[in-house]
């Protein structure tokens, strides 16, 4: 979907443990090239060239991926989309998510009960091959090198300029970003929209749950006409005002 001028919402629809889970990285179009926002889950590489392809967009052009933060759906696709690119691709992140995203510390929600818990939660039809390369990925996630680091209130100089916001709680180096000329937020997993309206982080998924929530009031500075949550996709509907009511009725 295209949200504005040099700025898209890419859908990935993935078939993940039996079920259809869709995800929203973002894609920054001006005459640089693409600036990719987050990679999507690992062997998803054609369905995302596929995906750019559909929006008119030559996905030979991308040229920079942004990581928000170190989770196996927005880190996946990295290593694969190095491998295929036939240019060098200038790879951002924060200060706190580089270990993780490199392979040098251990994915902080990646923990030998939580890998049991989700080979155990597979479909009963799962085959064994399929059960034993999910244990496999899960116990060495992908990794690739980030070249870049992103600091918080950072301007990239990119489609009219693009605000790095730093929103930790989700995990510990979360970013979001702001689209200056068109006053999109992208959320990453800071937010998520559900049932067609925007709610805030969900507990189960935060290194932080407290932090996470703390984190939104950073977004009360920005003049937010529209918000791209990477779970949930677009949401236009007095953006502002939804978020200050989330902060309103999450704090005490």
């Amino acid at each position: 979907m295209q949200i504005s001028e040099g700025l898209y919402g890419v859908e990935l629809s993935v078939q993940l443990m039996g079920r259809t889970n869709v995800i929203y990285p973002a894609l920054f179009v001006d005459e640089q090239g693409a600036l990719l926002i987050d990679t999507g889950y690992p062997g998803t590489l054609p369905l995302l060239h596929k995906s750019i392809d559909t929006l008119g967009i030559d996905a030979t052009t991308l040229d920079s991926v942004i990581l928000t933060h170190q989770d196996i759906d927005h880190i996946g696709g990295l290593p694969s989309l190095l491998q295929d690119s036939s240019r060098p691709l200038e790879v951002f992140a924060s200060e706190l998510e580089k270990p993780y995203i490199q392979g040098d510390k251990m994915l902080i929600k990646v923990t030998p009960a939580s890998i049991e818990r989700a080979v155990a939660n597979l479909p009963a039809d799962t085959t064994p091959e399929w059960r034993d390369a999910f244990r496999r990925n899960l116990e060495n996630p992908p990794k690739a090198p980030v070249n870049t680091i992103l600091e918080d209130g950072q301007v990239i100089d990119r489609c009219g300029g693009i605000v790095v916001i730093l929103t930790p709680g989700h995990t510990p180096g979360h970013m979001s970003l702001y689209h200056t000329s068109s006053k999109t937020l992208i959320a990453a997993d800071s937010m998520v929209v559900s049932e067609g309206q925007l709610q805030g982080p969900i507990p189960a998924y935060c290194a932080d749950y407290p932090l996470a929530l703390q984190s939104l009031r950073k977004f009360l500075q920005y003049d937010i006409e529209r918000v791209l949550c990477y779970h949930g996709g677009l949401l236009t509907d007095n953006v502002n005002q939804r978020i200050a009511e989330i902060i309103q009725t999450i704090e005490p």
